[in-house]
């Protein structure tokens, strides 16, 4: 290139030149077409969280209405419903008293039995549209002290067991409910029929799966009754929510397993 003329030379320094400024003007676009493009796509991740947070706030609306509506139930059915069912017993036990009549005492008794039964299955609805109760814990608690008291004045010895319980995990009122028909369904069955001296309540849950256990060691189910109602309505309460059944009898007791996704 030395021994090149001084135009040629200049010719070539120029071409050098003008190639730079094209590739540098080349590159300026591209930088300044991502930067546009990187701003799009911010702008657009923007748009899409207001959106996501638009609708989170929707559903978290309607879950505070569902919520205030469930809490007006409960208070109208304890404050009417409740007074109701108190004031029958009330009067029922007031005629028992007065009654000379056996079969007229009698049928007050009974009477008085079904407000009990009222009563009882009153509270137990308080309780699964009370949201407060929505957790692990409190459906233990519960379950648990509603077997303890249905199975204290029978033979049978109750124990319990709990593993890995997260206490404050969330369990909707619909899984509450159905699981805890489920338990009471078992538990009446097992005093009626199996002639145990001992059921056990087994609770565990593996992350965002929770199993509820119920057995007992009786004579258990004949195969006749391994179709019935009772098990049946279990299998079908288990289905709604998606979960599963699993129902094992032999001669040394009885398991039924119910297992659900929170």
């Amino acid at each position: 290139m030395k021994n090149l003329p001084i135009e040629i030379k200049i010719v070539y320094i120029t071409a050098i030149i003008v190639m730079m400024l094209f590739v540098g003007f080349i590159i300026f676009v591209v930088v300044i077409y991502n930067r546009k493009q990187l701003l799009n796509l911010k702008e657009k991740q923007l748009k899409e969280a207001e959106y996501q947070n638009q609708l989170l706030q929707k559903e978290l609306e309607k879950q505070r209405s569902i919520e205030q509506e469930r809490e007006r139930i409960s208070h109208d059915m304890h404050d009417d419903l409740g007074a109701g069912i108190s004031a029958l017993k009330l009067q029922a036990e007031f005629l028992r008293q007065r009654a000379e009549d056996v079969e007229l005492q009698n049928d007050i008794d009974e009477l008085l039995k079904t407000s009990e039964e009222m009563n009882i299955s009153m509270r137990e609805m308080l309780w699964s549209l009370n949201s407060g109760n929505d957790t692990l814990e409190r459906f233990i608690d519960y379950t648990t002290l509603y077997a303890g008291n249905f199975l204290k004045k029978t033979k049978i010895v109750l124990r319990q067991e709990c593993k890995e319980i997260v206490a404050e995990t969330a369990i909707s009122t619909e899984q509450r409910r159905n699981l805890f028909l489920c338990l009471k369904e078992a538990i009446n069955n097992a005093y009626k029929y199996s002639q145990a001296s001992q059921l056990k309540l087994s609770f565990s849950q593996n992350a965002d799966l929770f199993i509820m256990e119920i057995s007992d060691n009786g004579k258990g189910i004949p195969e006749e009754c391994q179709e019935g109602n009772g098990l049946r309505n279990m299998k079908r309460r288990m289905d709604e929510l998606n979960g599963g059944c699993i129902i094992t009898s032999d001669k040394t007791g009885t398991s039924l397993l119910f297992r659900i996704t929170l």
